[in-house]
């Protein structure tokens, strides 16, 4: 019996009709493995994973593979995006056993969880005498496989252990990560090391930063050029916006063509602040396509974002987004389909797969003729018309707590921005104009829904659908994004009950999640026990818990000026320091947060009547060093804590600069601002 047609996960519910006797991960499930003294096996993957889909088709859609699964085995089902702590624990196993890891990921486990052998995708045949070598093992060699499963453990509770060196994130050290960096950096192409090439956002926000904070060219040169490929490459839905979670090559040009929550909001704060820190209009382009791809193709009305938009489209991966020379020439003319074919470098060779070609821009657009613009305008908006009609990529729709507080902290960073560069003479002044509109509008959504519906008797739950909480807990990720998102939006919108929810969250993370010697675990202490306990401090695809809640307390600390939040942070970010000083490319949100603790980070507040365009907020925001928090409103506001005991000056709006908690004179004019933030 499969008994997935219940389940909130959409990965799940592609598998709820498999002829597999399918069980959501449960204690039930084990409990049966136990009962008929078989092993369990544990399928991992996500919706929108490519090679999770063609193992689905080729294996558990199959009548005779489903046999012997359900004859051997008690069959475990599990979306890694809502149980991230089963994942991160298999996920070690895999790669201590393999050396490498993947979705979908298949592991053999005892009736306890002992994984004792693990994998990723397996082709049908090899799958099928897979199954028959672990039932005959289990059956004639169980101890050789209790021996196997117990090193295993072993192996994994030494790579997830807390309490190993901790020294202090100096300056010192993060400019050695810089340079370590720029060493690894690929002067060709942008970005790091070679094909698959993901986007390293998080490395750039910590070049940004390291740029600010100490003048280095080459952090921003590194920032622009691989902001540049990537916009401009394949990467970067050229029509519609939103990026890809990976290129295939090592050059931005074919992506695997899903698009996940977290890359689009990491990457939004990277253009938005390229752009904050520059001007520049390519980074300006690209932020505002971001965040209207989020606003518009990922967020629900009502609820929060949604996961992700699926690398196939029935089942061919990339079927939506490709295009041929005659294709082009069929929707725009002979004309214009020869100019978008020179522009987005479509060949009759072509760059994907039978003669078709992924859309990249060939050369720069956004400081073209303004003649070449509008013909560039026209004819993506007549694509994008025509691609519509088209077969569109499913969506994984659940609402995942840790990006959604990305996508609200990117958000409520880009309108921050965009009001700084506001010209009603832009060419594009309605259309941005109309983007920061659904932006706000779908931040706020999505910041309630997290407050209403994943906030279940002060405890945070992981993943909601179709505004359902589901069952699994939050994890340290999920406490940490949440709670710096509720920091963003209580900067933007002055409202007190955003800090308050902030701290409260944080509170639950240091008394349920916090480890000796100021780590953290991912999981709380009173979470399901696994066969080891995860405390991954290294960034990944995302920030990892330990970066992600470090940020939410050095957030919190400045805006309430409670030093014990500060402190908790500093602790913590001397846990991660050793490694950031030896891979610094899996530490760029740590480098990140570190970076804004050694400007201070600056304490802003502007006492005004207008809080939204007033001067010296416009200022603050232009000129505010790395990590500094900015508020407005009108002295003494209820709920914010920095304009507490601060009035206007002569009856001026005045601004108010402390930094690391030691203040400055207040000042009631942009020059004596700008000159105070350095």
């Amino acid at each position: 019996m499969n008994r997935l047609a219940e389940a909130t996960s959409p990965y799940l519910l592609q598998h709820a009709d498999n002829p597999v006797d399918w069980w959501p991960w449960c204690a039930e499930a084990f409990d049966e493995a136990k009962r008929r003294d078989v092993p369990v096996l544990i399928s991992v993957g996500y919706a929108a994973c490519h090679w999770c889909h063609v193992m689905a088709h080729e294996s558990f859609e199959n009548e005779a593979v489903a046999r012997l699964m359900n004859d051997d085995f008690v069959c475990v089902k599990v979306d890694r995006e809502e149980r991230p702590d089963v994942d991160a624990v298999y996920m070690t196993a895999t790669q201590a056993m393999t050396g490498q890891g993947g979705w979908p990921m298949t592991v053999f486990a005892t009736p306890d969880g002992t994984p004792f052998f693990c994998g990723t995708y397996f082709p049908r045949a090899n799958f099928v005498r897979l199954l028959d070598s672990v039932a005959t093992a289990w059956r004639d060699q169980r101890e050789a496989v209790l021996r196997q499963g117990a090193a295993v453990v072993e192996a994994i509770g030494g790579a997830q252990a807390v309490g190993g060196v901790t020294a202090p994130l100096t300056a010192e050290l993060l400019d050695a990560a810089a340079a370590q960096l720029a060493k690894e950096y690929d002067e060709t192409n942008g970005g790091f090391g070679g094909a698959p090439k993901f986007p390293p956002h998080m490395n750039l926000l910590f070049l940004l930063r390291h740029h600010r904070r100490t003048g280095s060219a080459r952090s921003l040169e590194i920032v622009r050029h691989t902001a540049e490929a990537m916009a401009r490459g394949g990467l970067n839905d050229q029509l519609a916006g939103g990026f890809a979670r990976y290129s295939v090559d090592g050059h931005w040009t074919v992506p695997h063509f899903e698009k996940m929550l977290y890359d689009n909001a990491l990457l939004l704060r990277v253009y938005t602040q390229l752009w904050r820190l520059t001007g520049d209009r390519l980074a300006r382009r690209v932020a505002r396509d971001t965040a209207r791809f989020l606003a518009d193709e990922m967020h629900r009305a009502g609820e929060g974002f949604a996961s992700a938009l699926d690398a196939d489209t029935a089942g061919v991966e990339g079927l939506t987004y490709v295009w041929t020379p005659a294709q082009l020439v069929e929707v725009l003319g002979e004309d214009d389909g020869r100019f978008a074919a020179d522009l987005f470098t479509v060949t009759e060779e072509g760059t994907f797969e039978e003669g078709a070609s992924v859309l990249k821009l060939a050369r720069d657009v956004d400081d073209a003729d303004p003649a070449v613009r509008a013909r560039w305008r026209d004819v993506v908006g007549r694509l994008l018309a025509a691609r519509d009609t088209r077969p569109q990529p499913a969506r994984d729709d659940k609402v995942v707590a840790a990006w959604n507080g990305l996508a609200i902290t990117a958000l409520a960073e880009f309108q921050q921005v965009a009001a700084l560069y506001a010209d009603p003479a832009d060419e594009d002044a309605n259309l941005m104009e109309g983007v920061v509109i659904v932006a706000d509008g779908a931040m706020r959504d999505a910041a309630e829904h997290l407050a209403a519906v994943h906030l279940v008797d002060g405890r945070l739950r992981r993943v909601s659908r179709d505004r359902v909480v589901g069952d699994p807990a939050g994890v340290l990720e999920d406490y940490g994004c949440v709670a710096e998102a509720f920091c963003a939006v209580h900067q933007l919108t002055g409202e007190g009950r955003w800090l308050t929810l902030a701290g409260e969250l944080l509170d639950v993370a240091l008394a349920r999640f916090a480890a000796p010697d100021g780590a953290f675990y991912d999981t709380a202490d009173d979470a399901e026990r696994l066969v080891t306990r995860p405390a991954d401090p290294t960034d990944n695809a995302t920030p990892s818990g330990r970066s992600a809640i470090v940020a939410a307390l050095v957030a919190y600390a400045a805006l309430t000026g409670e030093t014990r939040y500060r402190e908790a942070a500093e602790a913590t970010l001397s846990t991660v320091a050793p490694i950031v000083d030896r891979h610094a490319r899996f530490t760029g949100y740590a480098a990140t947060v570190g970076e804004a603790l050694l400007s201070g980070p600056y304490e802003i507040a502007v006492a005004t009547d207008d809080p939204v365009g007033d001067p010296l907020l416009a200022a603050a925001h232009r000129h505010a060093p790395p990590g500094a928090v900015v508020v407005a409103g009108a002295p003494d506001q209820p709920g914010v804590p920095l304009l507490a005991g601060r009035p206007l000056v002569d009856g001026q709006p005045t601004a108010y600069v402390c930094r690391g908690f030691v203040c400055q004179r207040p000042v009631t004019s942009v020059e004596e601002l700008v000159a105070q933030l350095g």
